[in-house]
């Protein structure tokens, strides 16, 4: 390859990822029809008609948890913040635990499809609408941020050479997660989600296995680089640095609750088993084999930093961009194109068709109440909201391309901090109080909360120099839930 004159080489790789890309979709649209091809109603759609078995389930939650973003982010994390990551999945196990002993068993008890539904008999239809709002605010910016990392690298690594724009790379995309979820969403979303977290684990290892042959290194000694790093330091104890144990450690088990246990997207895969004990056992193993696959990517990061310095390498000023720099350059070798495209694809979709699945089913269920339809209307209603909120992720896409400055990894949890905050604060009062809030007020609590935790941010930074990690996820939630505390009055009193 490398007698290649230097524009076939560049045309030859945006072939391959190209073929790549159409061959992928080609499975995975012909997994969608498999598991569709009996049911293809709403129980279907939401809830995979309760028969999903729940191994598979966990395996493709691991996928669905990790996406685009830590594929590219997470390896290039290492160089400005080592392996602290770790501290915080440490917290992701513990908050996998609550789920599985506390929320869980509420939403099996409740038959729920939307989780939200369960606000309405302590908060009214405000909060239940209040709390589902949150969440497709959330869940839509979070799940555009994770597509977007995957459309820009397809874009800057190969589209641009063909001079297509960036809005067709990104409606493309869209349209192809919407062709393989649309028919019967969830029941096929957890076999197409286990398929491709086989592929994203499978890619990682080969990329971790390739830059250790480039090292000429064995399994041993990558090991020894990775211990000798400067970059293997997992604690930090200074309780001025965002990266501290105890702010990491709390962060990620709340992180955990509210981005998983409160988060249609990834309860409605828990919801699509067969009863609770499956349920939790799906929880319990997706939780396990969550922290070694963040420890390979942390890893990862390190050989790359070593291997940059091994061979004098400049590596890019953003994290972001080290890990796609080292795959699409040929540093690595040709394969290693193959491997991290059908490993980023694999990571990204595997988390944005669930997404663009639950933010269906909050949306009809929680907004419209497609429940009480006539099912043919109902089928019909769903499949336009489908379309709607996919448009929608092209608007937002578009949007976060040119608004985006900071390391993806970190927007995503920073997003999280403020939006989840209120869900937080919502479900806390809701099953650790008896108090009647007044209703009227809750909305308004929600949206001042994030607020006041945004004003404080900067307020602190500029008097005592203290700058907030994602231990603002639980001052937020906190605001919340004292708010409605001071907006509510005991059972036996009235309002």
């Amino acid at each position: 390859m490398d007698t290649l004159p230097p524009c076939t080489y560049i045309e030859m790789d945006g072939w391959i990822v190209l073929f790549i890309v159409a061959a992928y979709f080609g499975v995975l649209l012909l997994v969608s029809q498999i598991a569709g091809r009996k049911r293809s109603d709403n129980e279907a759609f939401f809830l995979g008609n309760r028969q999903s078995p729940w191994y598979v389930v966990a395996i493709g939650m691991v996928g669905a948890s990790l996406s685009g973003v830590t594929f590219v982010s997470v390896p290039g994390y290492v160089r400005q913040t080592d392996m602290t990551y770790m501290q915080m999945v440490v917290g992701f196990f513990f908050g996998y635990v609550v789920i599985a002993k506390i929320l869980l068993p509420l939403y099996y008890k409740l038959k729920l499809t939307s989780i939200y539904s369960c606000l309405t008999s302590r908060m009214g239809r405000s909060g239940y609408l209040t709390g589902a709002s949150f969440f497709l605010l959330s869940k839509t910016v979070g799940g555009a941020a994770r597509l977007y990392i995957v459309v820009l690298i397809l874009q800057n690594y190969v589209l641009n050479r063909w001079h297509i724009p960036f809005a067709v790379t990104t409606v493309a995309c869209i349209l192809l997660v919407w062709l393989y979820t649309y028919r019967s969403g969830i029941r096929a979303i957890i076999w197409t989600d286990m398929l491709q977290t086989v592929c994203m684990i499978g890619m990682l290892a080969l990329i971790i296995w390739q830059v250790g042959s480039r090292m000429g290194l064995d399994f041993g000694g990558m090991v020894r680089v990775i211990e000798e790093s400067p970059h293997f330091r997992i604690f930090e104890w200074d309780w001025g640095d965002r990266q501290n144990f105890f702010k990491q450690f709390v962060s990620g088990i709340f992180i955990t609750i509210v981005m998983t246990g409160l988060d249609q997207d990834m309860m409605q895969k828990n919801l699509s088993c067969k009863n609770l004990k499956d349920a939790q056992k799906n929880m319990y193993l997706y939780g396990i084999a969550f922290t070694p696959v963040n420890l390979l990517f942390l890893c990862l990061g390190v050989l790359l930093v070593a291997f940059a310095a091994q061979n004098g390498i400049n590596l890019p000023a953003s994290n972001d961009e080290i890990l796609p720099m080292f795959c699409t350059s040929g540093l690595l070798g040709q394969s290693v194109l193959v491997f991290f495209t059908i490993g980023i694809i694999a990571a990204a979709f595997s988390s944005i068709d669930s997404a663009l699945t639950a933010l269906t089913t909050s949306f009809c269920v929680d907004i419209l109440g497609i429940g009480r339809e006539e099912a043919l209307k109902a089928k019909r209603t769903r499949m336009k909201v489908h379309v709607a909120i996919s448009l929608l992720f092209v608007i937002i896409i578009m949007l976060f391309k040119y608004l985006n400055s900071m390391s993806l990894i970190d927007a995503i949890y920073t997003i999280a901090s403020y939006t989840y905050g209120p869900l937080l604060g919502l479900f806390a009062f809701s099953l650790f109080t008896r108090r009647i809030p007044h209703k009227r007020w809750i909305p308004y609590l929600c949206v001042l909360s994030p607020l006041i935790c945004l004003a404080l941010h900067y307020v602190i930074l500029w008097f005592a120099g203290y700058r907030f990690g994602y231990e603002m996820l639980l001052l937020n939630g906190a605001l919340t839930f004292g708010g409605l505390w001071c907006f509510s009055h005991s059972p036996g009193k009235e309002s």
